[in-house]
């Protein structure tokens, strides 16, 4: 179990870490890095989706674990909209086929409307919180 004061601490971390994550993925973006700019646009969502479910107390080792819960205790208890549960599926299966597929490429245009999906979804979290 966590203290209320160390949840707090590690929920504005899990915050820094998203905005940092949007940082970067739109420096990756200006540097043509499309797959890396990817990556950082789903983290700054799994980052903030950690964050709003460490404040209902619960924690996840594995992306598929935060993933889930954030459907189960976030968008069908009604805090968050299904079209963010779709953005945050839709950013994750594209980290993963970047990630872990060969000959994964994204265009340019398809990295914007994922960074400002991100953008939207932490602002989202931002307010839950």
């Amino acid at each position: 179990m966590i203290s209320e004061g160390k949840q707090k601490l590690v929920i504005e971390y899990w915050m820094e870490k998203a905005g940092e994550s949007l940082a970067s993925a739109r420096s990756e973006l200006e540097a043509h890095r499309m797959t890396f700019a990817m990556n950082r646009a789903y983290y700054a969502t799994f980052y903030a989706a950690s964050a709003v479910l460490l404040n209902q107390k619960r924690r996840f080792s594995k992306h598929t674990g935060v993933r889930a819960a954030l459907h189960q205790h976030v968008v069908k208890e009604g805090l968050l909209s299904v079209d963010y549960g779709k953005i945050y599926d839709r950013l994750f299966e594209n980290r993963q086929e970047g990630d872990y597929l060969e000959l994964v490429n994204f265009e340019k245009d398809q990295v914007e409307q994922a960074i400002q999906d991100a953008e939207s979804f932490v602002k989202a979290i931002q307010k839950i919180l």
